[in-house]
Order: structure tokens, then C-alpha cells, then sequence
């Protein structure tokens, strides 16, 4: 299962994400849930880096998970894109409740 978490704000305002584990909806390669969220996740990443030229506080790819946090300074020029990426994945949660997850956490 993939579990998505999206950093906020103590006022909700989006600041980041976490996104960890694989689907196993399908055969490695074949798999439509990983590569849905993994394109969605790498566009964002991509179009916040090199459209919006925010250098990340925190960006961290591995194998099956990748952490991205926007610095103070640059997190309302983000949001939009951190919004979407959340419109997304929430609606790929409902379409696969078993292999992906989407929560929240408050950053102090």
C-alpha cells in the first residue's frame, strides 16, 4: 500500500508531503496505481523546482518514497501545486482505497 501524508500548517496551509510504499496493485512495471501516483508526485516536484525556481527545504527520493518540504519563504508560492497533487492522490484514494491512503499531519 501506498501512504501519502501531506505536511500542514497548524492552519492548514500545505507545506510538503511524504509519500511511501509501493501499490502492489499489479506486477512490477504494470502496476497503474504506483505509476499514477509517481507521475503525479515527480510533475509537482519537477514544476515547483524548475517552473516556480524554488529550491526545496527538504527534498528526499528513494525507492519508493520521496519526502518534499517547501521552505517558509516559499511555501504560499507551492500551495497550488501541493493542492493539486492533494486533489489527485485523494482522488486516486477513493478509486483504490486498498492500495493507497492519503492523510495529513500538522507540523508544530
Amino acid at each position: 500500500m501506498i501512504s501519502a501524508e501531506f505536511l500542514t500548517l497548524p492552519g492548514g496551509q500545505l507545506t510538503g508531503f511524504y509519500i511511501k510504499g509501493h501499490a502492489g496493485f499489479g506486477e512490477e512495471g504494470e502496476d497503474i496505481v504506483c505509476a499514477a501516483v509517481s507521475s503525479a508526485v515527480y510533475l509537482v516536484v519537477n514544476a515547483i523546482i524548475e517552473v516556480l525556481k524554488v529550491e526545496p527545504l527538504v527534498l528526499q527520493a528513494e525507492e519508493g518514497e520521496m519526502l518534499f518540504r517547501a521552505g517558509l519563504r516559499d511555501q504560499p508560492r507551492c500551495r497550488d501545486f501541493l493542492a493539486a497533487l492533494k486533489l489527485h492522490l485523494t482522488g486516486l484514494e477513493e478509486q483504490y482505497p486498498e492500495y493507497l491512503t492519503v492523510n495529513y499531519s500538522e507540523e508544530q
